[in-house]
């Protein structure tokens, strides 16, 4: 059996650091210890490195139609992203339309990424209609490795009133399923795109003043008293801002098991994009939530810090420029999303664990350990142990470089972070035991990802 060695690095867990060196056998990690003496095939000195258990991504969407177009990125060129980024597994979003079923989505999905995806790889089921044809099918979701669900209290196509959340989060719990929910206050929002359309104040910078914080930390609320009646545990995606983390802190205040999970365009960019004269400059970062204003960073930095926020994610959806032009004559056709997946793990490193915000351990836990727990992945994923995959991280304080959307892969040409600096860089990116990615450069084109059936919440 290959072995290689990874010597004289920093490893990081969850719980701090050490410097150790790494025995891969295989695509296994056999053993974690300083100075480990072994007959290995090869070695790779990395000292003054990092060690990162591979990042885990658990909220994309590749090759999803939204708005009249589909996203620039598909399964081959995001997973592909992602690797180089260092996201080792990813976790989208199949999505069947209305009146479809979960077994077709799920279907499609798998169609759209087996064979295609360079990382490895699940999906969320997302449950955009109740009835009992979906409840019945639920349990045939967990036996085919599917453990966790997606729900929204807003976006007319896959929307589902509070009667069937409450329905369909008593069955999930009953399941031991785990369900995120994106939350916005549907119809006040549309109420207030109504009255901008209405004084023909169609651009971007309408984007945020229709979809406000306190409509977002309503229905954080509002969905915390449905999974209250439901006695169901609920993750909050991509939450942006103090109000909505007030109904959390209120929530669990309670007694009841909440997870929180935001994003690098919530910790680092403000809402003064939107008001860019220029207008393709403004539109670019059309995402939902949108991004808030610069006082609400220090508040998810320092939940991050505190622990009340378990996860960071990308919610990577992107679009060309010339898609975001379908919008140009009015705000709500510009496609929502940003491009994220590749620069998310440099960026907290850089922004968060370089200026003290968090420490190197809270970003393991941030990126890699608590989503691997959440969905279903841990021990195999998330931390660097023997008998876990050896989905490593090799990060090298020493390759600081500018963030620039001419040096980036995914399939889109602006980069939301152009022109960041960052502290260091990712020098190699193991996957499964292959090195998969080294100095930015993706060293194999040909998808070796793999479809991975999870369990159930361990966090």
């Amino acid at each position: 059996m290959a072995t290689h060695l990874l010597k004289g690095g920093v490893v990081v867990s969850g719980s701090g650091t050490k410097r150790a060196d790494i025995l891969i056998e295989n695509n296994k990690i056999a053993a974690v210890g300083r100075n480990l003496r072994c007959a290995a095939d090869a070695v790779t000195d990395v000292t003054g490195c990092i060690l990162f258990p591979g990042f885990i991504d658990a909220h994309t969407h590749f090759d999803l139609d939204v708005a009249g177009t589909t996203t620039a990125d598909n399964f081959y060129t995001g997973s592909r992203a992602a690797l180089r980024g260092g996201t080792t597994t990813i976790i989208d979003f199949a999505c069947p339309n209305k009146g479809e079923s979960l077994h077709h989505g799920l279907e499609l999905w798998h169609q759209k990424a087996d064979g295609k995806t360079f990382c490895d790889y699940s999906f969320h089921m997302t449950i955009d209609d109740w009835n009992e044809s979906i409840r019945a099918e639920l349990p045939d979701m967990f036996a085919q490795g599917i453990s966790s669900f997606k729900m929204y209290m807003t976006y007319p196509a896959m929307m589902v009133g509070d009667r069937d959340l409450y329905w369909a989060l008593k069955e999930l719990k009953s399941l031991g399923g785990i369900c995120g929910v994106h939350c916005e206050n549907a119809g006040v929002i549309d109420g207030m795109i109504a009255e901008r359309k209405a004084a023909g104040e169609l651009g971007p910078d309408s984007h945020p003043l229709t979809r406000p914080p306190y409509l977002e930390a309503e229905a954080v609320s509002r969905l915390l008293r449905i999974a209250q009646a439901a006695q169901c545990p609920v993750v909050i995606v991509h939450l942006t801002n103090r109000e909505a983390l007030r109904e959390v802190e209120h929530a669990r205040q309670r007694g009841q098991t909440v997870y929180v999970e935001t994003c690098p365009q919530y910790l680092l960019l403000d809402e003064s994009v939107y008001f860019n004269p220029d207008w393709s400059s403004a539109a670019r970062y059309v995402c939902a939530p949108p991004i808030r204003a610069k006082e609400e960073q220090d508040a998810l930095w320092k939940a991050l810090r505190r622990g009340e926020i378990q996860t960071i994610s990308t919610d990577h959806c992107s679009f060309t420029l010339a898609q975001k032009e379908l919008g140009r004559e009015d705000f709500t056709r510009i496609p929502g999303g940003l491009p994220g997946v590749e620069t998310r793990g440099e960026l907290i490193y850089s922004y968060g664990v370089a200026r003290k915000r968090i420490s190197a351990a809270r970003m393991c836990r941030l990126l890699s350990e608590n989503p691997a727990k959440l969905y279903g992945l841990f021990p195999r994923k998330g931390i660097l142990r023997p008998g876990s995959d050896a989905d490593i991280v090799v990060y090298d304080p020493g390759l600081s470089h500018v963030i620039e959307a001419s040096d980036c892969v995914a399939n889109v040409d602006y980069n939301p972070y152009e022109g960041f600096v960052t502290a260091g860089g990712i020098r190699q990116v193991w996957l499964n035991g292959r090195l998969c990615v080294h100095q930015g450069t993706v060293l194999d084109e040909t998808p070796q990802g793999q479809f991975i059936a999870r369990g159930k919440c361990s966090l």
